[in-house]
């Protein structure tokens, strides 16, 4: 009989992706089971890769750095959540919790530690974010995409690891691809990916250098949920789409180049498949500047190009997207020394160290 695992991460893609690349190599050893929000984007990501029953849903409150009156009840949600997680985890026995961050793994860390259950936390940016900072000092192991992380934990049982990537993104169809976004002809391809929310700055900048664009490349736009624009939907060689998920593979095997966020979990993903990239971070202004630092952690081991929001305008989107393009040979060179396909086997070796102590 195998023995129980519980996974938890939410809020983002980005806190959610990383666990479901690995499910399939922990399922050969563990029954997985998966703590999350009820109306969270981490309740419909993951549950194909579950059993119906092995989602179990806890309140959650949001940890925030800024004022804010849901300050006064968020704290309420948390040790609601907490005590949600010690009845979950008493009747399951898992053998090991693995968290990939967001607010609603701060009280399943908190009770695994009360309960005695060792702990594996997974830190995605160079800097940890607010509440893997909280949950750090309850876990038994903690790993880490970027080595320069390192030195911002004070733990012990830190490892470098990378980040997980799914299996499945290997296996995409430049065909199916260009099937998908009804591309009849043989120009380059451009990927543009602005986040699961989207991110109106960068969706605003291709907008306005679409027609320059379009004409050296066909392009494949994630303008994220809700932003979708019907006038754009009879433009020749330009297909966009809210949030792509099962034919995402089949996106990357028809890109030449991409430009993105610097979210982690997207530049591993790009890493792994060697597909050369222009990383437009969000500003300090919209966050705690983590995707600046991972951007500048890229470009400088020239797995990636840099233009940061505050430089965006369409004529230096458009000289930059050309230039990637133009050096996209020497982006995959390098790309290919940093073998970033074997973080998932890293990890599942950190989890298991924590059970066999």
């Amino acid at each position: 009989m195998k023995h129980n695992i519980v996974l938890t991460g939410g809020g983002t893609a980005g806190h959610v992706m990383p666990n479901i690349a690995l499910i399939p190599d922990l399922k050969k050893d563990f029954e997985i089971h998966y703590i999350g929000t009820y109306d969270g984007m981490e309740h419909w990501l993951v549950d194909p890769y579950l059993k119906p029953t092995n989602y179990h849903t806890i309140k959650a409150g949001k940890l925030r750095r800024y004022l804010s009156w849901q300050n006064i009840k968020d704290p309420i949600k948390v040790v609601y959540g907490f005590f949600q997680s010690i009845k979950i985890l008493i009747k399951l026995k898992p053998k090991v919790v693995f968290s990939k961050g967001g607010y609603v793994t701060v009280p399943v860390v908190f009770a695994a530690k009360l309960l005695g259950i060792p702990a594996v936390l997974h830190e995605s940016d160079i800097t940890p974010g607010l509440a893997n900072k909280v949950a750090i000092p309850r876990c038994d192991k903690v790993c880490v995409s970027f080595e320069p992380t390192l030195a911002h934990i004070k733990k012990k049982e830190a490892v470098y690891t990378g980040t997980p990537v799914r299996k499945e993104l290997f296996s995409g169809s430049k065909e199916a691809g260009k099937a998908l976004c009804g591309f009849k002809d043989d120009k380059p391809v451009l990927l543009i990916m602005c986040g699961s929310q989207g991110a109106v700055a960068v969706n605003d900048a291709v907008d306005e250098a679409l027609t320059a664009l379009l004409n050296t490349f066909n392009i494949v736009h994630l303008r994220g949920q809700n932003n979708l624009k019907p006038e754009f939907d009879q433009l020749k060689g330009y297909k966009a789409f809210g949030f792509v998920e099962e034919d995402l593979k089949h996106l990357f095997a028809l890109s030449d180049i991409v430009l993105s966020r610097a979210g982690a979990n997207a530049i591993f993903e790009l890493l792994a498949l060697n597909l050369p990239a222009l990383l437009i971070p969000l500003p300090r202004s919209a966050s705690r500047g983590d995707q600046i630092l991972n951007a500048e952690h890229f470009f400088a081991h020239g797995w990636s190009d840099v233009l940061y929001q505050e430089d965006l305008t369409p004529d230096t989107l458009i000289s930059h997207i050309n230039q990637l393009y133009i050096n996209r040979q020497n982006y995959k060179t390098e790309m290919e020394k940093a073998h970033a396909s074997q973080a998932s086997e890293r990890i599942i070796a950190a989890i298991k160290s924590v059970i066999k102590k």
